[in-house]
């Protein structure tokens, strides 16, 4: 198994976090992984990408040329990043901010949700990421909700404590989002 994930975004949207916890729960599941972050010196509403690989055997690059998965945020993501995307793959893509290109890959698998639309319905806008990272696991075998579960309560300790509750259903909405449950 080897899942090469390209995360993007504008800086705020949480793809660099997003990135980190999916690299951190591979890492809880005994699965091989890299990280590899980059955003704009402007952080906040700057570009803000990574790459994620996971894989059941050692890993030799970190960067991502060619995504199985794809999460993008907004369009210039989308324009910047489309046509890495291999055939076959699957694209989460925030349809509030950005639109699939006409010429996926053949075989792409597209869900598109209304993530900003979402998350401003949830009363906190940054809880994207987390709706995200539901559709993901909705999607993908390797991640399952009780592996989701562990990780964040065991890293949302302190103050980050006092957002679990509202990151679960930010999760659960996610999911939803994807398996029409």
């Amino acid at each position: 198994m080897l899942e090469n994930i390209l995360l993007a975004g504008q800086g705020g949207q949480g793809m660099i976090l997003l990135g980190k916890l999916l690299a951190g729960m591979a890492m809880n599941a005994d699965l091989q992984t890299t990280y590899f972050p980059s955003y704009g010196s402007e952080v906040r509403g700057g570009t803000a990408h990574c790459h994620v690989k996971i894989s059941d055997e050692e890993i030799y690059l970190p960067n991502v040329e060619h995504a199985d998965a794809m999460i993008i945020m907004n369009q210039p993501s989308m324009d910047r990043f489309g046509s890495r995307l291999k055939e076959d793959g699957l694209l989460l893509i925030n349809s509030s901010m950005a639109s699939p290109p006409a010429d996926l890959p053949a075989g792409v698998v597209v869900h598109s949700l209304r993530v900003t639309h979402m998350a401003h319905e949830m009363g906190d806008m940054r809880v994207g990421n987390m709706l995200m990272l539901g559709a993901y696991q909705a999607a993908r075998e390797w991640l399952t909700a009780e592996r989701v579960e562990e990780y964040l309560v065991k890293t949302m300790t302190g103050r980050k404590a006092a957002l679990l509750e509202l990151n679960r259903q930010a999760i659960a909405a996610g999911t939803a989002a994807v398996t029409g449950g």
